[in-house]
């Protein structure tokens, strides 16, 4: 049986084989757009295609439903850590959180499908019913203060603004929702 992942070898070599990997920012975690980017992992909603984001422009984080989760908290609080004690003269960057239609995530909403998960250790139910994107909209204003309100970010927080977006997949379209401040 051949790989799923054999044809993304061979798109790695000719990757390989250009410059492109050499044009990248020399510190890691200050991205040329001076971007971090959140969205849901849902092959739909691929940052490359949807905004254009390029190699060493942004951090990407994806995750179920794009939320912003206490892991999300804490990688966010390393970079900043990082970035006030590593290059504090440096510009500081933007948080872009995406939310989008039709999302996976709305099925946490099915308390049965929810139960059964939390079963199989997945999230707790709470949990779980809270990562439900229903609208993508109300969601992504509640994880932009979640954000925005974040004890672990207190001391950096005013440093960088944080935005809120909803992607609608059937018109390609990209809505501001929470403008960035």
């Amino acid at each position: 049986m051949t790989s799923h992942f054999a044809t993304y070898l061979q798109y790695n070599e000719t990757f390989a084989a250009t410059d492109a990997k050499l044009r990248i920012p020399d510190i890691p975690f200050i991205p040329f757009r001076q971007l971090y980017l959140l969205t849901c992992l849902d092959p739909r909603v691929e940052p490359a295609a949807i905004v254009g984001v390029q190699l060493g422009e942004a951090i990407v984080a994806r995750n179920i439903g794009g939320r912003v989760t206490e892991s999300v908290v804490h990688d966010l609080a390393w970079v900043c850590h990082l970035h006030e004690n590593k290059t504090p003269d440096a510009d500081w960057f933007e948080v872009a959180i995406i939310h989008h239609t039709d999302c996976g995530s709305a099925l946490f909403a099915d308390a049965e499908l929810r139960r059964s998960y939390a079963a199989r250790g997945g999230y707790d139910e709470d949990t779980a019913a809270a990562m439900a994107v229903l609208d993508p909209a109300a969601t992504v204003r509640s994880d932009v203060e979640k954000l925005r309100t974040a004890p672990e970010l207190a001391g950096s927080i005013g440093k960088f603004k944080v935005g809120g977006y909803a992607y609608d997949l059937k018109t390609g379209l990209l809505s501001t929702i929470v403008e960035p401040s």
